[in-house]
């Protein structure tokens, strides 16, 4: 009795592998399509932000949030789905936008939950408190100051990895988007939760990031074994 042939094993395991990277690929488009209109649409529909207008609002003001956060997680899976990938990878730097973008959604998201948690409860009983600085205590500055931070700079880093390879426009949503947006939140300590930019600022960075963002989701159908570069 002889060796036995395991030659098909080869194209069994290239098969799998195939089928495992379509699935990533569908799956990162998807969330990619859902993710980013999911979460301007709960900015769009974001009412006031001072504690007397939360309060009149009533639950409204947590479920923009839920909307929101939504779109942030779908967003999460895609931009990992993106990276198992190796979409636009092509060496060890390009990694650093990827992952810095990944935390700072998922930071995001953190902050997100958290106001839609804690500012319904704190207009309640302290309207005055509400989108101050009075009401920032450690746990809170944990969770929002990071978020402020790394979710511009991590679309920013991201920005600079695609803009490498020919994604331009991608880029330039992304990264402006993700600033005029954050600059929106910075308004709210800076000018008070009722200064009329807000809205306006983060509708229209949402908008902008939104756009860069299923558009990087339509990038997914090519992988780093397609090659290609550009959107």
């Amino acid at each position: 009795m002889g060796d036995q042939d395991t030659t098909p094993a080869a194209p069994a395991a290239t098969a799998h592998t195939s089928g495992v990277r379509q699935r990533l690929r569908m799956t990162a488009r998807a969330t990619a399509f859902a993710g980013g209109p999911l979460f301007l649409l709960g900015t769009v529909l974001h009412p006031a932000r001072d504690g007397w207008g939360m309060a009149k609002v009533g639950q409204l003001y947590g479920v923009t949030h839920d909307i929101q956060a939504a779109g942030l997680l779908f967003q999460a899976v895609s931009l990992a789905s993106m990276l198992a990938l190796g979409t636009r990878v092509h060496a060890r730097r390009d990694l650093t936008g990827w992952y810095a973008a990944l935390v700072g959604t998922l930071l995001w998201f953190a902050l997100i939950v958290f106001d839609g948690a804690h500012n319904p409860v704190r207009a309640h009983y302290e309207p005055s408190l509400v989108h101050t600085s009075g009401d920032i205590d450690a746990g809170a500055a944990i969770i929002v100051f990071p978020a402020l931070l790394v979710f511009p700079l991590g679309n920013a880093l991201l920005a600079l990895t695609l803009r490498r390879y020919g994604m331009t426009w991608v880029a330039l949503l992304l990264s402006v988007g993700a600033v005029v947006y954050t600059l929106g939140g910075l308004f709210i300590f800076s000018s008070g939760p009722r200064f009329p930019l807000i809205q306006i600022f983060e509708v229209g960075g949402a908008t902008l990031y939104t756009l860069g963002f299923v558009l990087l989701g339509r990038s997914a159908r090519r992988d780093r074994e397609e090659a290609g570069v550009g959107s």
